[in-house]
């Protein structure tokens, strides 16, 4: 600064010492103010909203968590109910129960698609770690191919639950049949062998 400058800013401030020195005072008390009330106010204002933000996140994850637990528990529930009904309503409830299933009503069957009836024969066979007994069924049919399908096809659509576990079709030696139809069926029933 000049001589002239320096002399001027001398004088402004020796005559106005007083305003200046208040707002001075002002201007730190203002400094001080910000920064040891307002700014940390606002830094935990922003950590309230952010813990906000936070918590309404965790509590939409935990709605989705506990919905498809609860839909988990109803899938469970009715996978219960189901597997209870398939053992009271579709399976045999006994070993003579499944030996109607596999005789008389492949029997009948056979005789509504017109098939000859051969030989059956069934055992039953426990499983070590289960509550099912399987009874294993062998059976041949003799008749028109056209029957065959069509006897698999009532088989495979009956409401008994039937669970075919080979099929081997041949030419039949009688002149009457044209194919020989040899089984391995299986059904299952709750229980044990006596």
């Amino acid at each position: 600064m000049s001589a002239p400058n320096a002399t001027l800013a001398r004088r402004v401030i020796a005559e106005n010492r007083k305003p200046l020195i208040v707002l001075g005072a002002g201007l730190v008390l203002n400094v001080l103010i910000y920064a040891f009330g307002v700014y940390p106010l606002s830094q935990r204002v922003a950590n309230v909203t952010e813990r906000n933000q936070t918590a309404a996140r965790a509590l939409t994850a935990a709605r989705a968590e506990n919905g498809q637990a609860a839909g988990a528990l109803t899938g469970k529930d009715r996978a219960v109910s189901e597997l209870a009904t398939f053992y009271t309503s579709v399976l045999p409830q006994d070993l003579a129960g499944a030996r109607r299933l596999t005789h008389l009503r492949l029997a009948q069957l056979a005789r509504m698609h017109d098939l000859r009836y051969g030989r059956a024969q069934s055992e039953p066979v426990a499983t070590k770690d289960s509550k099912l007994v399987q009874l294993k069924t062998e059976l041949t049919l003799g008749g028109s191919y056209a029957s065959v399908r069509a006897f698999l096809h009532s088989l495979e659509t009956a409401p008994e639950f039937v669970v075919i576990d080979n099929v081997a079709l041949t030419e039949s030696n009688d002149a009457g049949d044209r194919v020989e139809l040899a089984l391995l069926l299986s059904t299952y029933f709750r229980g044990t062998l006596r």
